[in-house]
């Protein structure tokens, strides 16, 4: 077909364009562990823990290294807001603000009040060592700002301070509130109206496997059904793991995986659950952005399925998450739904600032890379824009739905060492969500990093 094209400047283009969440990691500026994804006034909001690299004089070098939270919102899974640090160690009363220690925490709605809880190193010592201990942080809203107690939560005594990490609470349709979290097992107790005390001795979850580390619970409910669900070391790193009963304090039976270990191999993987939409989706985090070190991590989302007796159907990772991409945004075909066997590889942009993203790599003619979910809305798009490089020079086709569907475009790739944006007219308009096909149509090499369209 006759090709019609021009280059643009890629920094010209991305002035007009937003930076699009919409892919897994769905956070890509910062790294981010252990996300506790809620829903607030018909919006998602995601509590997670900030994973930064330690250094001398800063945490500890080679393992967990967290000095603060941020919270995130989004009300379409798609596009998060970053309402910055909520909670930050150097800013809680009985904290160590040397520890680089708040892990993984959560958030809770009850009395017109957004109850936050994080597990910290405390300033106190006992037997020699430092303890963990659980505080809360309250705020009218769900982003803020949230005002930390001056001391963490009571054991049932009132008299000591309560160890533990890994906080969830759970309110029941009673409106009784638990609180859950580990400490070699995991624990619960009931919680009083005022989410500060516990109402109850603590209890272990004894049915859970004995062997390997447990940590990181989450309970919810469905259908009558209560979901213990928890990180769990099997092996030798961390699956999500799932035990059900008909009550929050048990007794639970264990039932089955609900993610396997992490193909890149991260030690751990804490989660959440959340219906949203009348869809369930199970929040995680692996380590894309970091792959050589695991304590540098990235959450993700991707849908929950429940088979017909509730259990639940296993999760497969995927990079393409959930959500649907708006065409006139960013779509980054490398967190791609389906690829080629051959031809077709995902690598960094840049391995010196991985947040710089993925680019895919074409080296066969026929190779292709299947993008879906692409919302174009009612709008008649007119031109495709797909930021390239190649020093080869080359080609591709853009196709609907398939590697056999209807051709969209094809497009000439210059020869060159630079990313350029390369602008080409589309056949025809495309209303509504499309599934995007990109194929090599050249033996030559070519790189693309993001297309749009116009």
């Amino acid at each position: 077909m006759k090709k019609l094209m021009h280059y643009l400047p890629a920094v010209a283009l991305l002035m007009g364009i937003n930076h699009l969440m919409a892919q897994n990691p769905i956070i890509r500026n910062q790294f981010t562990a252990d996300p506790s994804a809620r829903v607030f006034n018909g919006r998602v909001y995601v509590y997670p823990s900030h994973d930064i690299r330690a250094k001398e004089g800063m945490g500890r070098p080679g393992w967990f290294c967290m000095a603060d939270y941020h919270v995130f919102s989004s009300d379409n899974l798609t596009e998060w807001t970053d309402h910055g640090v909520i909670v930050s160690q150097h800013k809680v009363p009985w904290v160590d603000s040397t520890s680089y220690s708040m892990w993984a925490p959560d958030c809770i709605f009850r009395n017109g009040k957004y109850y936050f809880y994080f597990p910290a190193n405390s300033t106190k010592v006992f037997n020699g060592r430092k303890m963990f201990g659980i505080g809360v942080a309250i705020a009218d809203k769900p982003e803020g700002p949230y005002v930390p107690q001056p001391e963490p939560i009571k054991d049932f005594t009132g008299t000591k301070d309560l160890p533990g990490i890994d906080p969830n609470v759970f309110i029941d349709k009673n409106g009784q509130a638990y609180l859950y979290w580990s400490l070699g097992n995991i624990y619960v107790a009931k919680l009083k109206d005022n989410m500060l005390e516990l109402a109850s001795e603590p209890q272990v979850i004894k049915e859970l496997p004995a062997k390997g580390l447990k940590e990181g619970p989450w309970m919810f409910e469905r259908n009558g059904i209560y979901y213990m669900t928890y990180p769990h070391v099997e092996n030798t790193i961390e699956r999500l793991e799932y035990a059900i009963g008909d009550n929050p304090l048990g007794p639970f039976k264990f039932t089955g995986v609900i993610m396997d270990e992490s193909p890149m191999n991260c030690w751990t993987n804490h989660h959440s659950f959340i219906e949203y939409n009348n869809q369930w989706y199970l929040f995680y985090h692996q380590n894309a952005y970091s792959p050589k070190f695991d304590k540098n991590r990235a959450i993700c989302i991707d849908s929950l399925f429940f088979n017909a007796d509730g259990t639940i159907r296993k999760v497969i990772p995927t990079h393409r998450g959930v959500g649907q991409n708006k065409a006139l945004q960013q779509v980054e075909i490398d967190r791609y739904s389906f690829i080629s066997e051959q031809g077709t590889t995902v690598e960094f942009i840049d391995t010196s600032y991985r947040f710089n993203g993925w680019k895919t790599v074409f080296n066969k003619k026929d190779a292709w890379i299947q993008y879906d979910a692409v919302d174009f809305g009612n709008k008649k798009v007119k031109t495709i824009l797909v930021n390239t490089r190649s020093e080869t020079g080359g080609s591709v086709q853009i196709r609907l739905g398939s590697t056999s569907g209807p051709i969209l475009t094809e497009i000439a790739i210059p020869k060159t060492n630079q990313w350029k944006t390369v602008t080409a007219k589309v056949k025809k308009p495309l209303p509504g969500v499309q599934n995007l096909v990109v194929i090599s149509t050249s033996d030559l090499p070519v790189e693309i990093d993001w297309l749009s369209f116009r």
